[in-house]
């Protein structure tokens, strides 16, 4: 999993290929095959193991907090996970593939299921968790663009 999401990270849904990935997990391109219908499954997994893993550290950061403290205590550890902007990247070519409805289904879906949670986790209203989802886009571009800090908000969810 962690080849495909460093190859689509690099190159995106369509130029990624399951040679490469299976070449950077040091298995055979057959093997791929054998775990996963096509690249696009394969992509579609990449693309689960990303919400997955984000949604696990936001239910780990916000623990028993609710409202605005387990917000940000979200925003701290999503912090953390821009380090890894292969992951991050990896999420944006997401967005970047769902020309294809079949991806935009998928994608969406996990984007709704992520958005859900939060707003049950936290108790907050909808417009409330938009605008943290605003933020992480925001803090999404900053770390895909690698800029510096001086063009990040001074806490995770300043105005």
């Amino acid at each position: 999993m962690q080849a495909g999401v460093h190859e689509f990270a690099e190159h995106g849904y369509h130029a990624a290929s399951t040679a490469a990935i299976a070449r950077r997990a040091g298995v055979s391109q057959p093997y791929i095959y054998a775990l996963f219908a096509d690249k696009k499954t394969l992509f579609l997994s990449c693309q689960r193991h990303v919400v997955d893993h984000i949604r696990e550290v936001f239910r780990c950061a916000a623990g028993d907090s609710r409202g605005e403290e387990s917000l940000a205590a979200m925003g701290l550890a999503y912090r953390d996970l821009l380090r890894n902007r292969t992951e991050i990247l990896c999420q944006l070519q997401g967005y970047a593939a769902s020309g294809d409805a079949q991806i935009r289904d998928a994608v969406a879906a996990g984007f709704r299921e992520l958005f859900d949670e939060i707003m049950t986790v936290t108790g907050e209203p909808a417009a409330r968790v938009a605008d943290f989802f605003a933020r992480g886009m925001y803090l999404n571009v900053a770390a895909a663009l690698e800029l510096p800090d001086t063009y990040l908000p001074p806490s995770p969810l300043a105005p």
